[in-house]
């Protein structure tokens, strides 16, 4: 079964694979150095994929594309263009957005920590 498909771990968006260490009242801390450098990353297009899973690359905007590669758990990805597709539940949400992240290369949104459940670059041509 690909990790598409699994629906039962799903956690809200943006929750899951965060790195805040929690002090002794349950605030998070986190240093000025890792907010500079999400947001570097962010503003770049690179985005993580979400920890714990190895993702499908897929050669269109559906399971029903064939693999083409697999992404390791801690990749990140540069999203080239996002573009509608088949509706995947992940750990992060429920979606019909798939990114494009290389010539013929595309992995479902709901895999990738964007910090949105929307479009966060172009649609594909």
């Amino acid at each position: 079964m690909a990790v598409e498909d699994i629906k039962d771990a799903a956690e809200p968006r943006g929750t899951a694979g965060t790195t805040e260490s929690a002090a002794p009242t349950g605030a998070p801390e986190i240093s000025g150095a890792a907010v500079a450098a999400e947001m570097t990353a962010v503003a770049a297009g690179s985005y993580p994929v979400a920890p714990g899973y190895n993702v499908n690359v897929r050669s269109g905007p559906g399971t029903q594309y064939r693999v083409v590669r697999t992404l390791p758990q801690g990749a990140r990805v540069t999203i080239n263009c996002q573009k509608p597709g088949q509706t995947v539940t992940g750990p992060y949400g429920t979606t019909k957005i798939w990114d494009n992240i290389g010539v013929g290369e595309y992995v479902s949104d709901a895999y990738v920590r964007t910090g949105s459940d929307g479009y966060v670059t172009g649609r594909c041509g």
